[in-house]
Parts: structure tokens; sequence; C-alpha cells
């Protein structure tokens, strides 16, 4: 007898299951909010046209000889003095370890490195503040050089 009424019963189930009291509704989906955007910085825009990426190259003293050359202390003044003036924004900075031969040197030095990287926007104004931190390392270490390496990029933050 009970499966005479068997599909009655899966019938009036169906039905059942489609009305359910307003209090069970499930809740609307929480609206997430937005990211924090950098758009319309020109310092760091979403998407940059224009962008160069320079890699600088700063030669500190021996490798085999840290006492020898300049010290973590000088070359944070001259981060701090030189470079973060003229380039506010954003830049980073990574030990690394170098080989330079001079022009008056039988063999490669090894070398401390600083190699400082900048991204910005491609003008004459931030190509010379580039030349001028070249300029400003070699007239306070007497270096002959500051290797300079600079690729366009595409940047977006």
């Amino acid at each position: 007898m009970l499966f005479k009424k068997l599909p009655i019963l899966l019938a009036l189930g169906a039905a059942l299951a489609g009305c359910g009291h307003p209090s069970q509704a499930p809740a609307p989906a929480a609206t997430a909010a937005a990211p924090p955007s950098l758009e319309g910085d020109p310092a760091h825009p979403a998407h940059a046209q224009g962008w160069v990426d320079t890699k600088l190259y700063f030669g500190l003293g021996p490798a085999g000889d840290p006492a020898k050359g300049v010290s973590e202390a000088a070359w944070r003044d001259f981060l701090d003095k030189e470079v973060t003036p003229r380039f506010p924004h954003g830049l980073s900075v990574l030990d690394v370890y170098g080989q330079w031969q001079g022009k008056a040197e039988a063999a490669p030095e090894r070398i401390r490195t600083k190699l400082l990287v900048i991204d910005y926007a491609d003008t004459p104004e931030n190509r010379g503040k580039i030349g001028q931190i070249r300029s400003a390392w070699k007239q306070r270490t007497g270096d002959e050089s500051v290797m300079m390496v600079t690729e366009p990029a595409d940047v977006s933050f």
C-alpha cells in the first residue's frame, strides 16, 4: 500500500521543498569591498607606459676585506642624501658580489657591490637625476664609473 502512495508522497515532498519559511531563506551574498588601489597616483600607476628600469652598480670595496672601502653607514648616508631625494617614491637595493678590472689593473678585482634598481617614467628630468647620482658617487669615492643598465619596463602597481 505504501508503494502505491510513494509517487504521491514524492510529488508532495518536491512541491513543499520550494516552499521555505522566509526566515530560512539564504542570506544575500556579502559584497566584497574593493581592495585599495593606487590608480591615478602618477608615482604608482595602475599601468604605465614609457617607463624604464635602471640598474646602477656601486662598488664598495674589496670583497675579501670589508674594513676597506665604503662602510654600510656611508652607503646609507649616500642613499639618504643623493638617491632618495631624487627618487622618493621607491627603489630597491641588493647586496651583490662583483668583479671589476680597472684600466691600470692586471686582473679583475673582486668587490662588494650594491645594486640599485629604480623604475621611473622615462623623462629627460629623471635621466638627469640618474646622471647626478652616478656623478655624486664617483666624486664621493673616486671610483672611475658606476655601471648603468637601462631597459624599457612594463610597470603596474
